[in-house]
C-alpha cells in the first residue's frame, strides 16, 4: 500500500536525452526492473517523429513487447492524432499522454505552433482516447518559468489546466522544466490549480538544475498533490530549454518520502541496483542522483573494507 505515486519518465524523458541511443532489448530490460522495484506507472517511449527524437525511434517495436507486469501502467508520449495511431497500433502502453507549454514562446520552440494550436492538435487525440478507454495525461511545461520569456503566470497555468481536463484529460501533470521554482511558488501553483481541478489528477513534474526539486516536491506533498513523476539517478532535461538539468532522481523522491514516514511501494535497494546496472552496463557514464550516488559510494567503501 502506498501514500503517493512516483511516476517513473526515466525510459523515455530521461533516454530521449541520451547521446547516444540505447538498445530496445536494454530499454526492455530497464522497464522490467523498475517494474520490479515497485513502480507502478511507467512511461516508457514516444511516438513523435524519430527525426526529432531519433534516440526513442524504437517506440512502435518497445511498445508492442512491454514486460508483463501485473498491476503496472504503460505511458507513452502521443504529439498529435498521427502519434495516437501509432500508439493504438503498437499496443503495450495504456495511457497516451499529450503535451504543450504555458508560455508562447517555449510552445513554440518545442512544438513549432502556438498554445491555441497545440489545444486544437490534442482535441482528436483526447476525443479518440475517450471512444477508446485510453487514459489521457497532459504534460504542461514551464509553468515556474520559461527560459525565454521569464516569469509565467500562476493563472495562466491554472487556466490551462481547466482547458485540458474539458478536452478530455484524466490527468496533468504540472513541469517545472527549467527547475527555477521555490516552495512557496510551487504551493500557491497547487492552490490556485485545486480551484479548477481535484489535485488526485494533478502531479508534479519537477527539475532539480537548482538543486531545490525536493524542496519542491515536499511543498507539492503538504500542499495536497499525491503524484510525482522522477526520472531513475535524475536522467533527463528538456532539448529545448537551454541550462535545464536533469528531473529529480526517483531514488531521492522515494528516500525522501520513506524516511518522512509516506509509503511508497518502492524498493530503494532495487532501484539503486539498476541505477548501477544502467550506469554500468547500458550507458557507461556517471548519473547524477544524490542519494543513487551515495548508497553506490557506500556499497563500494564496504566492499573494499570487505577485501582489505
Amino acid at each position: 500500500m502506498s501514500d503517493v505515486c512516483i511516476y517513473e519518465v526515466g525510459p523515455r524523458d530521461g533516454l530521449q536525452n541520451e547521446p547516444e541511443t540505447v538498445s530496445t532489448d536494454a530499454k526492455r530490460e530497464l522497464i522490467a526492473r523498475l517494474a520490479s522495484a515497485g513502480l507502478r506507472r511507467i512511461e516508457v517511449t514516444s511516438f513523435v517523429s524519430p527525426k526529432w527524437i531519433p534516440q526513442l525511434a524504437d517506440g512502435d517495436a518497445l511498445a508492442a513487447s512491454l514486460p508483463d507486469a501485473p498491476g503496472v501502467r504503460y505511458s507513452a508520449l502521443v504529439p498529435n492524432e498521427k502519434g495516437y495511431q501509432r500508439f493504438r497500433a503498437a499496443g503495450g502502453a495504456s495511457v497516451a499522454a499529450v503535451f504543450l507549454s504555458a508560455s508562447e514562446t517555449h510552445n513554440r520552440k518545442n512544438v513549432n505552433c502556438s498554445i491555441a494550436e497545440q489545444l486544437e492538435r490534442i482535441r482528436p487525440v483526447a476525443l479518440r482516447a475517450g471512444a477508446d478507454g485510453a487514459g489521457l495525461r497532459a504534460y504542461v511545461s514551464t509553468v515556474c518559468g520559461c527560459p525565454y520569456e521569464g516569469a509565467v503566470a500562476v493563472s495562466a497555468v491554472a487556466e490551462l489546466t481547466k482547458r485540458l481536463f474539458d478536452l478530455g484529460a484524466t490527468e496533468v501533470s504540472l513541469g517545472d522544466t527549467i527547475g527555477i521554482g521555490v516552495p512557496r511558488q510551487v504551493r500557491d501553483l497547487v492552490r490556485a490549480v485545486s480551484v479548477v481541478a481535484p489535485l488526485e489528477h494533478i502531479a508534479l513534474h519537477l527539475h532539480d538544475t537548482y538543486g531545490r526539486a525536493l524542496a519542491n516536491v515536499d511543498a507539492g506533498f503538504e500542499a495536497g498533490v499525491r503524484t510525482f513523476d522522477s526520472s531513475l539517478a535524475g536522467l533527463g532535461g528538456c532539448p529545448y530549454a537551454p541550462g535545464a538539468s536533469g528531473n529529480v532522481a526517483t531514488e531521492d523522491v522515494v528516500d525522501l518520502f520513506e524516511r518522512s514516514g509516506v509509503a511508497t511501494g518502492v524498493d530503494l535497494d532495487a532501484l539503486v541496483d539498476t541505477s548501477i546496472w544502467l550506469e554500468d552496463a547500458v550507458l557507461g557514464r556517471a548519473l547524477p542522483g544524490r542519494v543513487y550516488r551515495a548508497v553506490r559510494g557506500l556499497r563500494e567503501r564496504e566492499a573494499q573494507r570487505a577485501e582489505g
